[in-house]
């Protein structure tokens, strides 16, 4: 348990140092002064936290200095991690009641989709599970000889088309020769759509009914990858993406790498979508699932 937590630990660094690890020094044997909430409200702003997010946190925190007579800085810093915690959902259960399963990944370009694809798929091997890729990123050649080239380190199948076909005849393709061959998941990788592109959003829109046509009920789940790196931003997209196909989950990426960890609070408070899995490095086992407690002690570690 120690080095899972560690884990988290040493993948939040960037935002710990940026942003949360400044609490120590104004979270000290002082006074709780305006001074006090004024830098709070500039560090979970700059941890991208959100405006809204933020003023809710500092009200609620107010009230509870209110109700218990809090005086001194450094009793804010409990106080802090369990609002912080209060704001993420359980990741939920996922269960598998279908066979195969369909997992639609969509995100940006430059998200890191296609490789957390391959993540996922690696994962579910390591369960035991077989799967395919549907390649339905036809527009752009080098994210099927990306997916080609881990499908062959994964010795996954990887069903494609003619470069710009059409990418709802290959999830249609996918998914069918899935249920033929009677695997247990697959995964489809689509275009790193601009969530700004109406027509392409629309193609997205057409991606999911075509597949529900292949096979009644699906797609199973509907994840976006969001990258970390990109903090509030990614909202925008992640709006956008939800609206077109009805996102089930999102995936963040590159956490890592990222100063912006605090955006995982505003995903929940704006979307109301689970955080299911993050990417805490390169490795294919560095896709590991969301954990609330170890995030929140990871950002606020020091």
């Amino acid at each position: 348990m120690a080095e899972f937590f560690e884990k988290w630990k040493s993948g939040l660094a960037k935002t710990s140092k940026s942003a949360f690890g400044r609490l120590a020094t104004f979270l000290g044997a002082t006074d709780i002064t305006q001074e006090t909430w004024d830098d709070l409200e500039t560090l979970l702003v700059q941890a991208d936290l959100g405006i809204e997010t933020t003023t809710e946190v500092l009200e609620s925190l107010r009230r509870l200095v209110q109700s218990q007579g809090l005086t001194r800085s450094e009793e804010l810093s409990a106080a802090l991690q369990t609002e912080l915690r209060a704001r993420l959902d359980p990741v939920p259960v996922l269960s598998w009641d279908n066979k195969p399963s369909v997992i639609v990944v969509v995100g940006v370009n430059g998200s890191g989709k296609t490789t957390t694809i391959a993540k996922l798929g690696q994962r579910f091997q390591s369960e035991g599970k077989t799967l395919l890729f549907g390649a339905a990123d036809t527009f752009r050649a080098a994210a099927v000889d990306q997916l080609q080239v881990w499908g062959e380190r994964l010795k996954v199948d990887v069903i494609a088309g003619a470069p710009e076909s059409d990418p709802g005849a290959v999830a249609f393709n996918a998914v069918q020769s899935g249920a033929a061959r009677g695997m247990d998941f697959v995964i489809i990788d689509t275009a790193g759509r601009l969530h700004t592109r109406f027509n392409l959003m629309e193609e997205l829109k057409k991606v999911d009914r075509v597949i529900g046509k292949a096979l009644p009920g699906a797609p199973h789940a509907v994840w976006l990858v969001l990258d970390a790196t990109t903090g509030q931003n990614a909202l925008q997209q992640a709006k956008a993406f939800k609206e077109a196909v009805g996102v089930t989950g999102v995936i963040l990426s590159k956490l890592d790498s990222s100063a912006r960890g605090g955006m995982a609070f505003a995903i929940q408070h704006d979307l109301g979508l689970p955080i299911l899995f993050a990417g805490l490095g390169e490795k294919p086992e560095d896709l590991i699932p969301f954990d609330p407690d170890a995030f929140v002690q990871g950002v606020l570690s020091q």
